[in-house]
């Protein structure tokens, strides 16, 4: 089954844009598709492995900082050729 996820990570710390780099850095290098927008990232792929892959780098972030968020959409649908049409 395919999915569409989007997630904003959000450290509640000084100093998070490095955290939030290395996060996407490693989401861009799991192979799964991954865009990125000033205000969320999406990945796109199988769900198992999506979320897998999802699971160990948000456990691997949340160990990095003393506090933080994470807000997760998903989609029953891979959305990743979406255009819009207006």
């Amino acid at each position: 089954m395919k999915i569409s996820v989007e997630l904003t990570l959000s450290p509640l710390q000084d100093d998070f844009e490095p955290k939030i780099i290395d996060f996407i850095k490693k989401l861009r290098a799991s192979g799964l598709i991954v865009k990125e927008n000033p205000l969320s990232t999406q990945v796109y792929g199988d769900y198992d492995e999506v979320m897998s892959i999802l699971n160990s780098e948000i456990k691997e972030v949340f160990e990095a900082i003393d506090r933080g968020l994470v807000y997760m959409k998903i989609v029953k649908s891979d959305l990743s050729d979406y255009a819009a049409d207006f």
